[in-house]
């Protein structure tokens, strides 16, 4: 550590010279970008230790061998070729006491870990809720106990969601806002609670939150700032996190998860209708940003050591708005521009925000179609697959309909004020400032991320992509004129 300088005046890259930093959540989507960033703009970091656990029957050894080719370190491992040696993949599970950690690797991290990142939760809206608890308020407890011990603990960030007290139209400061419920007296009465009892319950003690992660989440933060004592805690709440802008690089996206399975689907025409409220803000978050948050929050706050627990808020919607209706034009835009190679129909997509409506035209352009083409199926005996894909694309998207259809303004004054005590370089290399954000660019390489990274469609398909999209639209004009 660069101990000589005073350490209010390190920069970001100096601060984390020679520490060892301990992540959960390392094989997410948000982890991954942690890594890859930290290990390429912080090159004088001694060593990353992950937790992973073990996965249908495979070490965590073996899954670390997985993790380092991820073409998302391309770029840092030509820069530093033995780069990924820094990694080291530490055995446990979030969901066991002491994180299930042995006495050694423990040892290990009480020894040696100077920051921590805690980003490892179940992001499914629609847990039970026993899971996400376990998940999404015991890990953070056992992994506050183990900070504890930490010789060398100069940071502790964990990562939350803004979209905690939704019963608040606006959400005024960066601060906490308790529930009426003890976290670690609930826990203990439901586990005494079989699952039938639990189910009926949860409804009742979830309330106004839209589902089981935001209600977990939000009992995890009461639990962290209630019970850190003397651990150095931060909190950074990101709201819908999508794809990169810049980092790794532009467009950069692995997985099919929220917004962009939203995003996907409507690419291969297979969501054709969809209630959303077009006139309100959106507030999804490039993942780049945050991740360069998180490491200046973690800076800050072993450097300036601020007084209390402090709360980023990492949004667009309040310094650079993007309403539902401006993200549906730019993505249909995108994918007539740029067409995957293989669709159901042509990119587009009716939102609604009636009922009735919505069941009507998922009927004509979901369901018909679906069954002429499992009738065409079965007659040339092949398996029915349409009804039930379409039955469950629909189910999928319920849970995100309470945020397509509501909006809440997130103040975000603190990543402001945190930005102000960074060098230019820092800033330039640790960027999180949303009202640089250019949304149309932005939305032209996440189609195209999707496109490469999700499909897996070559760029050299596009021309044969172009010709099949043609042949759809040809299609709807033949059918207009009959």
């Amino acid at each position: 550590m660069a101990e000589s300088k005073d350490m209010s005046q390190l920069s970001i890259g100096e601060f984390y010279e020679n520490r060892s930093i301990f992540i959960t959540g390392a094989t997410g989507f948000i982890g991954k970008v942690l890594v890859e960033k930290i290990l390429r703009c912080c090159p004088g970091v001694e060593r990353l230790y992950l937790l992973m656990r073990p996965s249908k029957g495979l070490s965590v050894d073996y899954r670390l061998r997985e993790f380092v080719p991820n073409e998302i370190f391309s770029k840092v491992k030509e820069q530093q070729p033995n780069v990924m040696d820094k990694v080291t993949a530490v055995r446990g599970d979030v969901t066991l006491p002491e994180l299930g950690l042995s006495p050694s690797d423990l040892q290990l991290l009480t020894e040696n870990v100077s920051v921590v990142f805690h980003s490892a939760a179940t992001i499914r809206f629609n847990e039970e809720l026993k899971t996400a608890l376990v998940m999404n308020v015991k890990g953070p407890m056992e992994l506050l106990e183990i900070c504890r011990k930490m010789k060398h603990l100069v940071a502790f960030v964990h990562v939350s969601t803004a979209f905690n007290n939704l019963d608040r139209e606006k959400i005024n400061e960066e601060v906490y806002y308790n529930q009426n419920v003890n976290p670690v007296k609930l826990i203990e009465y439901l586990d005494g609670l079989d699952d039938e009892t639990l189910e009926i319950m949860t409804t009742e003690l979830v309330g106004a939150c839209p589902n089981t992660y935001v209600y977990t989440k939000g009992l995890a933060e009461q639990l962290l700032e209630t019970n850190c004592g003397s651990v150095p805690l931060a909190i950074v709440r990101p709201s819908i996190v999508t794809a990169a802008e810049s980092e790794p690089f532009p467009g950069w996206v692995d997985n099919m998860n929220g917004a962009t399975g939203t995003i996907a689907a409507v690419g291969k025409g297979i969501y054709r209708t969809l209630k959303i409220n077009k006139k309100l803000v959106s507030d999804i978050i490039p993942v780049d940003y945050p991740i360069n948050l998180m490491i200046a929050v973690a800076w800050y706050l072993a450097t300036h050591r601020p007084t209390g627990v402090p709360v980023y808020t990492c949004t667009t919607g309040h310094r650079n708005p993007l309403t539902w209706g401006m993200l549906k034009h730019w993505t249909v835009e995108f994918w007539l521009k740029f067409p995957t190679k293989e669709m159901l129909w042509y990119p587009s997509v009716h939102c609604t925000m009636h009922d009735l409506s919505l069941k009507i035209t998922q009927i004509l352009f979901h369901y018909l179609p679906a069954y002429v083409m499992d009738l065409f199926m079965l007659v040339t005996g092949k398996r029915a697959k349409w009804v039930r894909l379409y039955t469950k694309a629909d189910k999928a998207f319920v849970p995100f309909e309470f945020f397509t259809t509501h909006q809440w303004r997130f103040i975000s004054d603190n990543p402001i004020h945190l930005s102000k005590e960074m060098t230019a370089e820092d800033q330039e290399m640790f960027y999180f400032d949303v009202r640089k954000i250019n949304w149309q660019s932005y939305f032209e390489n996440y189609i195209l991320g999707i496109r490469q990274l999700v499909f897996k469609d070559d760029p050299t398909t596009l021309p044969l992509a172009r010709s099949n999209l043609e042949r759809y639209i040809h299609f709807k004009g033949l059918i207009r004129l009959v």
